[in-house]
Order: C-alpha cells, then structure tokens, then sequence
C-alpha cells in the first residue's frame, strides 16, 4: 500500500459520518478535492498524502502522534502547517479572528513552497463551496459559518491570495483569486 493510499483510508476512517457545514455532503469529499486540486500542482506523494490529512488533527479525535507513527515527519508537518489552534476555551465562532491571525502570521512566515500548495488547494476548495452557497443564497449563506461577516472572511481570504502569491502562475492561484474577487465583490478591498 502506497503512503497515499494508507492516507486515503485513513481519511476516510477519520471522517466517517461528518458532513461539511455547506452543501451537507459527506466530509470525506473535501480532503479529496484538496488532494486532486495539490497534484495539478506537484506529484510529491507527502504533500498529497498531508492535502487527505490536512483537517484529520483539527477536526477529528486525531492527534499530531497518531500522524506522526502512520505519515512520518514530513507529512505531520505539512498538516500542522495548515491545522489551526482549537483555542477551547472558547466557542469557534469567538476564537475565529484570533485563530485566523495566528494561522496567517504561520504562513506569511513559511517559506515552504509546498505548505503553500496546501494551503491554496484548502482553500481554493472552500472557495469553491463559498461560491456555490452564495449564488444560490447571496450573502445570507454566511450565517451557516463561525464567522458571518463576509468583511471578515473578505480579509482572510484576499490576505492568503497575497500569502501564496508565489503560485501565481498556478491555474489553481488563478481560479482561487477570481472566486475571491467574484464572492466578495462587493466587499471593499481594505476591508
């Protein structure tokens, strides 16, 4: 069995009866669409192996070891790069502008090409299900997200285009950074 394969299963153990919070769909389909949007970027079997695993440590009972004994150090830390601090004293909806700053401040500072293919095939696939809710609902699909202020996920999402501008001539960066400017068009640009 290939390390890629090992990680499938693995994701797809970790994931068993989630759903995402758009669209309903089993979870499992995300960290799939994660990996297929990496491998148009690098065939490197690690960073497609951590694009299955990337959410297994934030929103599963997985831990950093359990990674580690099954994936080795590489793959651990390409899905530590992208895992954000729970922050568990506080309700996810409360913590969001203080986990998203610390996890972009981890990124501005990475200068590891392939934590940034991770993190552009994230999310350019939740940008992908931004985009889809928001044609069909408008803004008012926002209120199914810890954060509900498209001003805030506007930010976020402009500021990882900038953080991952190296991969600009990736047609991924450009699919990501259109959807980007079409969901949130109507948001200032210093918002």
């Amino acid at each position: 069995m290939t390390l890629f394969d090992k990680a499938a299963a693995f994701a797809i153990k970790a994931h068993q009866d989630k759903t995402r919070k758009l669209g309903k769909l089993p979870y499992v389909i995300h960290p799939f669409e994660v990996a297929t949007i990496a491998a148009t970027m690098t065939n490197d079997e690690h960073v497609l192996s951590a694009a299955l695993l990337h959410d297994t440590i934030e929103d599963t009972e997985t831990t950093e070891q359990d990674l580690r004994l099954n994936f080795g150090d590489r793959v651990t830390y390409l899905v530590l790069m992208e895992t954000e601090e729970k922050l568990s004293d506080m309700p996810r909806w409360k913590s969001w502008q203080e986990r998203k700053e610390k996890s972009l401040k981890e990124l501005a500072d990475c200068t590891d090409r392939d934590v940034k293919i991770l993190w552009l095939s994230d999310k350019l696939s939740n940008m992908r299900s931004f985009y889809r809710s928001w044609k069909i609902e408008g803004n008012s699909f926002w209120n199914k997200m810890n954060q509900r202020d498209p001003s805030k996920q506007a930010w976020y999402y402009r500021t990882i285009a900038r953080l991952v501008s190296e991969l600009k001539d990736q047609d991924s960066w450009k699919e990501y950074n259109s959807l980007v400017e079409t969901v949130f068009k109507e948001v200032p640009v210093n918002a």
